[in-house]
């Protein structure tokens, strides 16, 4: 019992913690200390946990600051966690109007892209769930195949349970990617002003092309302090890790 009580008044006082540096976050940002915000939201963050409306918030406030990368950075990040997330949607849209680079994917087609937007508009459990839901029904609907007596409910019976079943596979594999991009995190988020893409892991390699705050690239591989980036277009080349983060 006293073991308990300890638990109960460590969690209050946690929950009190965040409370106070969420409200004193979002009291800064209203008084339009932009810096002392982002301190904050960050420092909620890092003791209290991710939350996709404090990544969200600081997104905002970095927005704010004229902090391109970062702003995206965190838009990017709150919607990784809630795909749905209006608000940082659309703000990640204005934060991208402003990025340098305009790279176009040339590289898919139409429906690898729709595909992987498909796969991106929810998050892995929400697949897993429509997964498991959409089992739940193919086995309903074999046991009225199997003991329906009139014969045109037998058929739409069979017939929906093949549906289902084909749904459930595809929506299986959906969760399996969606759960290995969360995992990986092979995107990420140019940071620096001006970041130079070389041929390769070293400062002697050839300058290939420049990259600007905010563009969004693929980590494919890492030596070092270099990444291996890929671009929608079909550029890649090296560049230094303190110039990007993970998304």
């Amino acid at each position: 019992m006293k073991r308990a009580y300890i638990v109960m008044c460590f969690l209050l006082v946690a929950f009190v913690s965040m409370s106070s540096n969420y409200e004193a976050a979002n009291q800064a940002y209203a008084e339009g200390d932009y810096g002392q915000a982002a301190e904050l939201y960050t420092q909620v963050l890092e003791e209290e946990g991710i939350a996709p409306e404090v990544y969200y918030n600081l997104g905002n406030a970095y927005y704010k600051q004229n902090e391109i990368g970062k702003a995206i950075l965190n838009y990017e990040r709150a919607l990784r966690l809630k795909p749905f997330y209006t608000d940082a949607k659309y703000n990640l849209q204005l934060a991208q109007q402003r990025v340098v680079d305009d790279i176009q994917n040339t590289q898919k087609s139409f429906l690898s892209v729709w595909i992987e937007s498909l796969i991106q508009s929810l998050t892995s459990n929400v697949w897993a769930y429509i997964s498991i839901g959409c089992f739940v029904a193919c086995a309903l609907l074999f046991l009225s195949f199997a003991f329906a007596k009139r014969l045109i409910l037998r058929k739409f019976s069979f017939h929906m349970a093949v549906v289902f079943i084909l749904v459930s596979l595809l929506t299986g594999i959906f969760a399996g990617v969606a759960r290995h991009n969360y995992v990986e995190r092979t995107d990420a988020i140019i940071l620096q002003g001006v970041a130079t893409v070389k041929s390769a892991p070293d400062m002697s390699g050839t300058d290939l092309f420049v990259l600007h705050e905010g563009t969004k690239v693929r980590i494919a591989d890492a030596v070092g302090d270099w990444y291996e980036i890929h671009l929608a277009n079909g550029n890649r080349g090296w560049i230094e890790k303190q110039m990007l983060e993970r998304i």
